[in-house]
């Protein structure tokens, strides 16, 4: 948060303010409400009526950084509330904070921008920290919206670009006013990262995680020249488009357009390094990263993202158009009933429309039916028409548009799953028992089995397992783990070998 103020100049800066203009100034002296949601209609209005107030160029400047101010303090406390809500869609209570965040943020934006109006009149601000709290108001917009899986505000991506071109053209964006601490630069492309990252792919932790991270590193992607060779790993902007970066491997920009491009090869690298310095025992203070970095979930995004932004090449196949229906659950434990009892297991199942498909995966729109837990990364089992069998998928990535819209991108991880029990020592309490679910080869795709976890469920010093698998018999496997897959904030998958013959 930025709590640098206008330095408005001008001689008449301290004459008595107008009585509108001094009643917001009073409110803006009292305490934060107990609840910061509180603050909200009431921000909104008092930016509202200013606009139609009268006052000196100084006047109205001082009382639109206190609203400035006082609308940060009210997002910071709100942000990590909805950092919680993890389960989609977002409640109909959080999502009207939100749209009332979006829009307080969207006049804070509007307003600013028409300070720059006054040209050069000494009364006002200075143009340096007007664009800079409006690039940076509008970048904690779109991030608002990808906490909640819900699409930018139509022109949002546009305007950024806009705020951005303008700095440049004055030569502003890689200054920083006096008491900020990144440049226009900086938050512009850590920005543009974060829209090409596919935030919708994340839960809000991992989205705030990699905000912060980016914070950091952003200043490692390199531009590119005018007429780049296209190259795993480069993006490029269309500045009067509303959409982040687009990747050059995915669409080329059409060639009458002047594109601006960046490559991510240099960040790609940094982000295999600390993910390799995680993996032998770094502590992320260490590598200048936040704690997140440190837990299943936050190597998973940093893994995932190397691999994003260093391969962001065309799809491997074609989708396909669909309009049938599906059933779905999700959580290792409700897909682990479904193995075990089938339709008989008292699981949540809801109804989906599959809108496409493909070899590897489907986009189904939620129908009916409670959706339990279901977050990006959880583990799902749908089942497709007639048959019998329960493909086993993972939430690649969700959209929300509404309380009652949601949309989700699964990944097929196997045909079916096998449910095990797994045994492993649990110091003074003995031996724990956790549910898991063994996903079969696939020739040609995955040579070997596949076990499934709950996220941070097994140390990572555990190799040797031990899996109990009931049938019309008990069976009793002993196996070693050979790697990991995938982790992720809900589960992990490790590669696993037969350790010995079953017995």
């Amino acid at each position: 948060m930025n709590e640098t103020a206008f330095n408005a100049a001008g001689t008449d800066g301290n004459a008595p303010p107008a009585s509108g203009i001094r009643t917001i100034l009073q409110w803006l002296e009292l305490p934060l409400a107990p609840q910061p949601a509180e603050e909200l209609p009431s921000l909104r209005s008092h930016l509202k009526a200013l606009r139609d107030l009268p006052g000196s160029p100084a006047q109205r400047a001082r009382v639109l950084d206190g609203l400035y101010t006082r609308s940060n303090r009210v997002v910071a406390s709100l942000l990590p509330a909805l950092c919680t809500q993890l389960v989609l869609p977002a409640p109909r209570k959080e999502r009207r904070i939100v749209r009332s965040l979006v829009d307080l943020l969207q006049m804070l934006v509007d307003d600013l921008l028409a300070l720059l109006d006054a040209g050069n009149d000494p009364r006002g601000p200075a143009p340096d920290l007007v664009l800079w709290r409006s690039l940076e108001t509008l970048a904690k917009q779109l991030l608002i919206c990808d906490l909640i899986a819900s699409p930018a505000r139509t022109g949002a991506w546009q305007q950024l670009h806009a705020i951005y071109a303008t700095a440049r053209h004055r030569q502003l964006h890689t200054s920083r006013p006096r008491g900020v601490g990144r440049s226009m630069q900086d938050i512009y492309h850590s920005t543009i990262l974060l829209g090409c990252a596919q935030p919708a792919s994340m839960t809000p932790p991992e989205v705030l995680f990699l905000a912060a991270y980016l914070e950091c590193f952003a200043d490692q992607i390199e531009p590119l020249p005018a007429t780049p060779t296209p190259t795993v790993g480069s993006f490029w902007i269309d500045p009067e488009r509303d959409l982040p970066a687009i990747s050059y491997m995915r669409r080329p920009p059409p060639p009458t357009v002047a594109v601006e491009g960046f490559s991510c090869d240099r960040l790609c690298q940094l982000l295999r390094a600390q993910v390799a310095e995680l993996d032998t025992g770094s502590a992320p203070r260490e590598l200048r990263l936040p704690a997140f970095a440190g837990t299943p979930a936050g190597r998973g995004v940093l893994h995932r993202l190397a691999s994003r932004w260093s391969d962001a090449g065309k799809r491997r196949f074609q989708r396909r158009r669909q309009n049938h229906r599906t059933l779905l659950t999700a959580g290792i434990d409700g897909v682990w009933r479904l193995g075990r009892k089938g339709q008989a297991a008292n699981v949540d199942l809801s109804t989906w429309i599959i809108t496409n498909e493909s070899p590897d995966g489907y986009a189904v729109m939620h129908v009916s039916g409670h959706t339990g837990v279901l977050a990006v990364g959880e583990l799902a089992a749908v089942r497709i028409g007639s048959s019998e069998n329960w493909q086993i998928c993972i939430v690649r990535w969700a959209l929300s548009e509404n309380p009652e819209h949601l949309e989700l991108g699964l990944q097929i991880l196997a045909p079916r799953a096998v449910p095990a029990i797994l045994a492993q020592a649990s110091g003074d309490a003995g031996t724990e028992h956790l549910r898991v679910l063994i996903l079969p080869e696939i020739p040609k795709l995955h040579s070997g089995q596949s076990l499934v976890v709950a996220s941070g469920a097994l140390a990572r010093a555990h190799k040797k397992l031990l899996l109990v698998i009931e049938g019309e018999n008990v069976l009793i496997r002993e196996v070693h783990s050979t790697g990991v897959d995938e982790q992720t904030g809900r589960i992990e998958i490790l590669s696993i070998e037969p350790d010995q013959d079953p017995v």
